[in-house]
């Protein structure tokens, strides 16, 4: 490991193999980690570079109960010993993600991303190596100690962070304003009071004022080192005429956070009567604030959103906060914009259910048609809430009890497309073509359900309502299907991927039979799982069975053959095997899923997880299966074998093929050769067909 004093002008928290290092008192200067530097100085570099201290890392890591840190995230389900559930971080409508608690990793079969708890948050969040660690240190009140972030250190962190420090940074500055000044008090604070909002309801949701001057808070972000790009690139300043000024003045300020709480942006509501400005303004989009995907409230909300297994959603912030401080926690807002996709996959990942919360205003209900179609699309559940006229989610809640909004609430609650058909139907009395036109429209909305059982359900709950024939209505919903599917096969890019995916299975097709990668790939799984298992093996200078370890057997086969892998990665976990037997310590499945080398940890993982496993109907029925563990000492015997006797055949491959372009005087030597390893492999196989048949 080398330290230098260097410095580089563009230098960011991790680079390559460079770490930019600042401590206090100890002034800047660059580590570099090697490649190949041993993994207990990965280890003291990771806690040197984090300022925290190993120990705690591995607190850190051992306390960490996988499926409650990814569960924060998504929804999961018990499956055996297993959990699954829709992956966050492709769109898939079958659950394709695993979780297993009892080797503390994720795999996802679709995408293929696999991890562990810190993993996870890292590539969820876009999170560094040390913000994983404190975010889930949080989570289980882990202290960990930190040296405040100065001004100065705060320049060298990168970009994407400095744009959450900032946005943190001045969002406590809001929340200063609001109950230490004597403007934020009179203006900001009695209107907060006025609409009832508790001290606790405020400091909860973090809500501030931003002073009504041109550049209060951008000075006082300045006067504190942070620059002016990215006060501009977060939006919370506006460049004009080279001078920066405050995007947000004499407003009521709402911070977003995103899943983890990081503030990403703001919303800003304006307390004056002036028409002539926007009631509310928010942040411009950013690189870690983009409107289409988020949801106000969800941090505070994702918790409650998975036990009610329901979610709640509203229109604006102070109906997410009046519901939250009424006791109803499970809601989020699309704050005003039209549902998105990815908004809508937000919420699926803790729940297949929705109830929209609706004012009064059936233009408004009416020109979200389309967004519920998109939640239709997704396989969802969706019911809709009217409140009474003049009445949104936040005046109700703020003249009710809670147990009458609860109640209120399960008794208005409607199945979105009954509500719809209903809502409509009133409009087309004595309108033959309106009536047709409904028909349609509705049949449309169905099509969208990507199951067939709910679409027939719903075909016949309208047939009932509209007393149209259910089969007219089943013929309308085949040809919309119809017409989708057209359209889709039509499509260029959908022909495109099929050819790419064609391509791709004709070249799965061509099997290599000396390809040796599978048998290297089975061998080190059941070194990764059974190294301190005992198997019994035939010894032939004893002539006698004997006893021993998984990882002293494959070890010394390996070293007696002069056997390396293919794959680097492989040659990495074997030589840690064998100074972890010269030191007689062991190594746990744990201890590489949890690497401080990613390339070995995924690698791990990836080995460790199957997408199938056993159901606990078998035993239940008392139906017994042979497990691994059932026949340990013939998977690896087999295993081993295998791999011998591809290694020989492959030799021999390349022999024949050197013999064609040999010189005379080589023919002989590589004859010899030839039928010396025959011999060898002929014999591996007949021992690999006697521990078979055996």
């Amino acid at each position: 490991m080398v330290c230098s004093p260097q410095t580089e002008q563009n230098s960011t928290l991790f680079h390559n193999c460079w770490f930019l290092v600042k401590r206090p008192h100890e002034g800047r200067f660059l580590l570099y980690i090697p490649p190949s530097t041993p993994d207990n100085c990965i280890n003291l570099a990771y806690s040197f570079l984090t300022m925290i201290k190993p120990e705690t890392i591995q607190r850190i890591i051992d306390t960490a109960r996988i499926e409650e840190v990814i569960g924060d995230f998504v929804s999961l389900k018990k499956r055996g010993s297993n959990y699954v559930g829709l992956c966050p971080f492709h769109n898939e409508k079958t659950p394709s993600f695993s979780v297993s608690p009892a080797k503390g990793i994720y795999k996802c079969f679709g995408c293929g991303k696999a991890g562990n708890s810190v993993n996870f948050i890292i590539e969820h969040e876009h999170y560094s190596y040390p913000e994983a660690l404190r975010y889930i240190a949080k989570k289980y009140n882990i202290e960990v100690e930190e040296e405040e972030v100065t001004p100065e250190m705060q320049q060298e962190i990168d970009e994407r962070e400095s744009m959450f420090v900032v946005n943190g940074f001045v969002s406590k500055y809001f929340q200063k304003n609001l109950k230490e000044t004597e403007e934020g008090k009179s203006v900001a604070l009695s209107y907060l009071k006025e609409r009832d909002y508790r001290e606790s309801t405020i400091e909860k949701f973090e809500l501030g004022y931003a002073i009504d001057q041109w550049h209060n808070y951008t000075d006082y972000a300045l006067e504190n080192g942070f620059k002016k790009e990215i006060l501009t690139k977060v939006g919370l300043s506006i460049d004009k005429d080279s001078r920066l000024i405050d995007r947000f003045r004499g407003r009521v300020i709402f911070p977003i956070h995103n899943l983890t709480g990081k503030v990403i942006g703001f919303g800003g509501r304006i307390l004056s009567s002036e028409k002539s400005t926007a009631k509310y303004i928010n942040s411009p989009e950013s690189d870690i604030y983009n409107k289409s995907s988020v949801l106000y409230g969800i941090y505070f909300a994702r918790i409650e959103i998975v036990k009610q297994n329901n979610c709640y959603l509203v229109e604006g912030y102070t109906d997410v906060i009046s519901m939250h401080q009424a006791g109803i926690e499970n809601v989020v807002a699309s704050s005003g914009t039209s549902l998105t996709e990815e908004q809508i996959r937000l919420i699926k990942r803790f729940t297949p259910n929705i109830t929209i919360l609706f004012d009064g205003d059936t233009a408004g209900i009416k020109a979200s048609f389309r967004g519920i179609d998109l939640i239709l699309e997704q396989g969802m559940n969706v019911k809709i809430v009217l409140f009474p006229d003049g009445e949104d989610p936040d005046s109700f809640v703020r003249k009710h009890r809670s147990s009458e909004i609860e109640a209120f609430i399960t008794k208005q609650a409607k199945d979105f497309i009954v509500f719809k058909t209903n809502l409509l139907l009133d409009e087309t009395v004595g309108d033959p073509a309106k009536r047709a036109d409904l028909i349609k429209e509705i049949v449309q909305t169905i099509s969208h359900i990507p199951d067939g059982i709910n679409r027939s359900v719903y075909i016949k709950e309208c047939s009932n309502i509209m007393d149209v024939a259910e089969q007219a209505l089943m013929n309308e919903l085949n040809k919309r299907l119809r017409q989708r599917f057209k359209k889709q096969a039509e499509n260029q890019d959908v022909q495109v991927a099929d050819v790419e995916t064609k391509q791709l299975l004709d070249e799965q097709m061509k099997v290599d039979p000396l390809d040796i990668s599978e048998n290297e790939k089975q061998l080190i799984r059941l070194l990764l799982l059974y190294s301190d298992e005992i198997i019994t093996v035939y010894d032939e200078e004893q002539n006698q069975e004997i006893q021993i370890r998984v990882d002293d057997f494959i070890l010394t086969e390996l070293q007696n053959e002069q056997i390396s892998f293919l794959k680097d990665t492989y040659n990495e976990i074997v030589n840690e095997f064998g100074e972890a037997r010269e030191k007689d310590t062991g190594l746990t499945e744990s201890y590489f899923t949890n690497h401080s080398k990613n390339k070995i940890a995924s690698e791990t993982i990836n080995l460790l997880t199957s997408p199938h496993q056993l159901s606990d109907n078998w035993k239940k029925n008392r139906i017994f299966v042979k497990q691994e563990e059932d026949q340990l000492s013939f998977l690896v015997l087999t295993t081993w074998l295998s791999l011998k006797a591809k290694y020989a055949d492959k030799h021999l491959k390349e022999i024949l093929d050197s013999m064609k372009t040999a010189d005379p005087d080589e023919i002989d030597m590589l004859i010899h050769q030839y039928n010396t390893l025959k011999n060898i492999s002929t014999k591996i196989h007949s021992e690999l067909t006697r521990v078979i048949s055996y």
